[in-house]
């Protein structure tokens, strides 16, 4: 079955579960299709989504921005990837990289892969050519930031690094669910780097926020779960339809319209319907081959 023959509405379940935190297995049944047929709208739509992101989030009007990184795994932990009986391609650790408009919570950027000074700059030089103007940016404590953001925006920035100090829970030393739950947070200090941020609005607490949302979501980042990505592109590719469906097409309960409204890059109220009537208008069209080439065998024969 084509993805041109799979009615409108099984592809906005399909997309819908995958944004609301389905496997592929339970999708598969629930909507009555294939493994293969989930998998190939993923890699359409991942492919679409990250198109559209990239073209409709520009000249974004922000005040403040929050970034965050969110780790998850494809295929195994990178301590275990040595261990792995078919060790998949990129396995290891991936980590999403985030930027939030604290105002609008729009996601401006996205980026998926290591944790180092080269995917910092990549990901911050992403977040400059997006921005509108000069804004109070917040980051966590991760090194790689400073010489990210310094070369991605030099001077043109009120930027402060929230660094947290972390310690154990009180009378939990040695349970063993402990290593299962994050360590608590016991202070943190605002340290200014470059410009004149506003102490107030040193915070990560929107974009934590929505990475919790995202992570919920999104069973692929669940941490102890086997629900992880196989395959490091089918990572990406979530992230992209993700991004697409929580900018556009969810509703923001406290602000009553999508981050992609209250950030004026969309003037409307997106479904998934008009997500997947969008992806038709730019499918190649089934229909006539293109002109038939000989293969080189045939011409040296």
């Amino acid at each position: 079955m084509g993805m041109n023959k799979l009615p409108l509405k099984t592809r906005v379940q399909i997309l819908t579960m995958l944004c609301e935190g389905s496997s592929m297995r339970s999708i598969s049944r629930v909507a009555d299709v294939s493994i293969n047929t989930v998998s190939k709208l993923l890699v359409d739509a991942g492919k679409f989504c990250a198109d559209l992101h990239d073209r409709e989030v520009r000249n974004v009007k922000a005040k403040r921005v929050q970034c965050d990184e969110i780790w998850s795994f494809v295929g195994a932990k990178a301590k275990n990837v040595s261990a792995m009986k078919q060790p998949v391609d990129g396995a290891g650790d991936v980590w999403t990289w985030t930027a939030l408009d604290s105002d609008s919570k729009l996601i401006i950027s996205w980026l998926v892969g290591g944790r180092d000074g080269e995917y910092a700059l990549a990901f911050m030089d992403d977040v400059k050519d997006r921005l509108a103007n000069r804004v109070q940016l917040t980051t966590d404590g991760h090194r790689a930031y400073l010489n990210a953001v310094e070369e991605a925006f030099g001077a043109d920035i009120d930027y402060a690094m929230l660094i947290k100090q972390y310690g154990e829970p009180e009378g939990k030393k040695a349970s063993p669910e402990r290593r299962y739950s994050p360590a608590v947070c016991t202070g943190a200090t605002k340290t200014r780097i470059e410009g004149n941020p506003d102490p107030v609005h040193v915070s990560t607490s929107h974009i934590e926020r929505a990475n919790l949302t995202m992570r919920m979501a999104n069973r692929r980042f669940t941490r102890l779960t086997n629900a992880f990505s196989k395959k490091f592109e089918n990572h990406v590719h979530m992230v992209a339809i993700y991004t697409v469906w929580y900018n556009f097409i969810k509703m923001h309960k406290t602000l009553k319209m999508t981050p992609a409204m209250a950030a004026g890059v969309s003037q409307t109220l997106w479904s998934m319907d008009d997500l997947c009537e969008k992806m038709d208008a730019v499918a190649p069209k089934p229909g006539k081959r293109g002109p038939y080439k000989k293969s080189v065998a045939e011409i040296s024969n």
